[in-house]
């Protein structure tokens, strides 16, 4: 992979506390990775180290061939971050924000300051005080500062938290926009896992600092564990009839009947006439998926053990 960031055996320690252990990944031009793990997980540190903001105890960060080091300040030319809570001035309107950060950026087209409230609906809230910005719209100014100078690379802690439903929805369609049609590679780390699915190509998983699993968007519903639920007026006898025939049965909650056998699984109409030929018609029979929430809790419970 001819990567555009990259960490290679990246450590903190502070004290006697291990924040991140040992982390190596790489991101390709265009890709959103999907950084997901539980509050305290290390997600945060990882990205402070990745931005220069924290040095490694060990190890190295780099964006493009360059070392992550305050020798190199022309890397961050090519990259917009948004780090923990959005900060601004809380006396100054967005747009009086958006500017001085403009200016700060070196960006000299004035223009882009409206060009950045369009694409993240700010426009009506231009002349609105900072301080006086929802949750929402602050993290919606955040995305914009970052965004601001066009940048080669995003850089991202959280960028979902405080928006509703509606503005999910529409960072969601911009990022994907930005690394699809612009090759924008975009690091984003979040706790809600099932927004991250939805818009990543590659799925990173942190737990107690360390990178316990990767995968690809279209293999991770291959991960999902999938059961079949069946309900019959008969319940005991169905259920009898389901263990017989070796497809593994028990009755989960609700008082259904549930199977993870793979054949089951995977030819549900055959089990509904194997029932009708043994006398207890499903009245319910439905091929579930495993809730993305309950993968992510699998996988960190496998890796404590």
């Amino acid at each position: 992979m001819n990567s555009v960031i990259r960490l290679s055996n990246v450590s903190k320690r502070y004290k006697k506390f291990l924040a991140v252990e040992n982390i190596s990944l790489e991101i390709g031009k265009g890709e959103i990775y999907g950084f997901i793990g539980l509050n305290g997980s290390g997600k945060t540190t990882t990205i402070k180290m990745l931005l220069g903001m924290v040095h490694p105890s060990q190890g190295d960060c780099y964006i493009g061939n360059q070392k992550v080091g305050l020798a190199n300040h022309d890397i961050w030319r090519k990259v917009g971050s948004l780090v923990e809570t959005p900060y601004a001035y809380p006396e100054l309107t967005v747009k009086e924000n958006l500017d001085v950060f403009r200016r700060l950026r070196g960006v000299l087209d004035s223009s882009s300051v409206h060009q950045v409230m369009d694409q993240l609906k700010l426009t009506a809230y231009a002349d609105r005080k900072a301080g006086k910005l929802s949750l929402g719209n602050a993290q919606r100014l955040g995305i914009a500062k970052a965004l601001l100078h066009k940048p080669e690379i995003l850089i991202l802690d959280e960028p979902s938290n405080g928006l509703d439903p509606t503005g999910i929805i529409e960072i969601r369609e911009l990022f994907q926009h930005l690394a699809s049609d612009m090759g924008v590679t975009i690091f984003m780390s979040s706790h809600l896992l099932s927004e991250v699915a939805k818009i990543s190509t590659r799925i990173g998983v942190i737990h107690q600092g360390q990178l316990i699993k990767e995968v690809k968007a279209d293999q991770f519903k291959s991960l999902l564990s999938k059961r079949l639920v069946v309900d019959a007026r008969n319940r005991e006898k169905a259920l009898g009839a389901m263990n017989r025939a070796g497809y593994s049965s028990v009755f989960n909650r609700k008082g259904e009947i549930e199977t993870t056998a793979e054949y089951a699984v995977q030819h549900p109409d055959d089990i509904s006439r194997y029932l009708v030929s043994e006398g207890v018609p499903p009245t319910h029979l439905a091929l579930e998926e495993e809730e993305l929430e309950a993968y992510f809790l699998r996988v960190i419970s496998k890796r404590e053990g």
